[in-house]
């Protein structure tokens, strides 16, 4: 008899950089499941304080272990010097978040080389980054810039926090080294949203297949969160998910969106369905929405709602509901929209191909919002 075979997902979390492995070290203490950690950076000495499972220092001949010094072209060069090694640490994987904080040397130059080789090897491949505080400075908010652009090129799905923002729903007096603690908790909860989904059993469980059905080439991505107590908390964590600060754009130009919704054994499948309801509402007409429920009683009566919204610059060629599915997925049938087109009886102006995202009025008003306790 055949012994059977362990069909489990395997996911990998990069962190590249120094604030892609303190973003690594923040999920390894709140002790994210079923996935491996990957610390990589150029400088040795950060290197040997991280938990990864497994750590890579990369650049040895080019810094001697001592940083790239932010310099994205080092980071680039110490990165593309170890690739066969990046290859070995990559294979096998299903699932590859990148993580890092744009801006410096090794995360900004590195973290494209690193996606690039797990794209190649076949791994749905995220990036989950972030865009410096703007008291960083203008070159680093340069280098930001340009190393999104290349990063999104080498990713199926990118999904960029503003550390700005994070000053929104601070308090004014918050320390910089809090402030950049908020920051690892925000690319937490953007690999925690999508990885509890497939890991964890829940009310609704999702797997790997769903995940990728959304992900998939998806390119630039939004993601909101929200968080509430007492009744009508996974509709309101929901209505703060999709008019939280973090967004920078509304999620009604999403033709795919991942809804995550986490709360204690006495959430209810009624109150989940009214939270993607309100969702469905806001995102795109057609939109592809896939979402779970994932059972933690830490939480107590808390519920936590994570959105990640994308598909923003592709044409979408399929559309699905909201579903709500058991333990065993089944991919939908899809659904071919055709309009034929009238004759014109004027000249008609070409729209540009990318949707214009404007931030609702009714969201403006950050003061408005209740901010998630995890958050503060």
């Amino acid at each position: 008899m055949a012994s059977p075979q362990n069909y489990l997902a395997v996911i990998k979390v990069v962190g590249i950089g120094g604030g892609g492995v303190n973003a690594v070290n923040r999920m390894i203490e709140v002790g994210l499941k079923g996935v491996e950690f990957v610390a990589v950076n150029t400088d040795a000495q950060a290197l040997l304080m991280s938990d990864a499972d497994v750590k890579l220092d990369v650049g040895r001949d080019l810094t001697r272990g001592l940083g790239a010094g932010a310099d994205p072209a080092v980071g680039r060069k110490a990165a593309e010097d170890h690739a066969e090694e990046l290859k070995d640490v990559l294979s096998g994987a299903d699932m590859v978040f990148v993580t890092a904080g744009e801006g410096g040397g090794t995360g900004t130059g590195g973290a494209p080389v690193v996606a690039r080789i797990a794209r190649e090897l076949g791994a749905l491949t995220i990036g989950v980054v972030t865009r410096p505080f703007t008291f960083e400075g203008r070159r680093r908010s340069t280098q930001a810039d340009d190393g999104i652009d290349a990063l999104r090129d080498e990713v199926d799905t990118l999904i960029v926090i503003p550390n700005d923002r994070l000053l929104s729903i601070s308090d004014r007096n918050v320390s910089v080294l809090d402030a950049f603690r908020s920051a690892d908790q925000v690319l937490l909860s953007g690999v925690q949203g999508i990885t509890d989904l497939i890991t964890t059993p829940g009310l609704i469980n999702l797997d790997f297949a769903d995940v990728k059905s959304v992900m998939k080439d998806a390119g630039s991505a939004l993601m909101g969160i929200g968080a509430a107590r007492g009744e009508g908390r996974a509709v309101e964590a929901a209505e703060l998910a999709i008019s939280s600060p973090l967004l920078e754009a509304s999620i009604d130009g999403a033709h795919g969106v991942l809804l995550s919704i986490q709360g204690g054994s006495d959430l209810g499948l009624f109150e989940i369905h009214e939270a993607a309801r309100l969702v469905q509402e806001a995102a795109h007409p057609e939109a592809n929405i896939i979402f779970g429920a994932v059972i933690d009683d830490a939480l107590g009566d808390e519920a936590r709602v994570t959105v990640i919204a994308a598909g923003f610059d592709a044409t979408p060629t399929t559309a699905a509901p909201v579903t709500v599915k058991p333990a065993v997925a089944s991919a939908p049938e899809p659904v071919v929209a055709s309009v034929p087109s009238p004759e014109p009886t004027e000249p008609v102006v070409e729209e540009q191909p990318a949707p214009v995202f404007e931030i609702p009025r009714e969201f403006k008003k950050v003061e408005d919002l209740d901010i998630p306790d995890f958050l503060k």
